[in-house]
């Protein structure tokens, strides 16, 4: 059983920061590649940030200059930090992640439960 928990959303101020942690745990044999995504209120989820196993990162337009994706691959932990926070980046943040659990190619892909981030005066 694999399980994906994000954590660090929370309120901020407009041109603030923060950092999203979500780190996957279970029966991980290595991890394919591991992302971001975010749905705000009455729009599509969309990818924020992805990372994969070699370490090439891709970004939303929207977020590019602004976002940086990492991950420690000891802990199997991704983060997003979030530089210059605006309204728009207001949402409900997932991680997902696409991993093998075995030596056989049994993959798995899945979500973490979500944390809220909002941006507000």
């Amino acid at each position: 059983q694999v399980q994906l928990v994000e954590s660090g959303g929370g309120l901020v101020q407009p041109g603030g920061s923060l950092r999203l942690s979500c780190a996957a745990s279970g029966s991980i044999f290595s991890i394919y590649d591991m992302g971001w995504y975010r749905q705000a209120p009455g729009k599509q989820r969309e990818l924020v940030a992805a990372i994969i196993s070699g370490g090439s990162t891709n970004y939303a337009d929207s977020v590019k200059g602004r976002a940086t994706i990492s991950r420690d691959n000891v802990k199997n932990t991704v983060y997003l930090q979030m530089n210059s926070l605006k309204p728009e980046d207001t949402a409900v943040y997932y991680c997902n992640a696409e991993l093998l659990t075995d030596t056989y190619g049994s993959t798995w892909y899945g979500w973490g439960q979500g944390t809220q981030v909002t941006v507000s005066s």
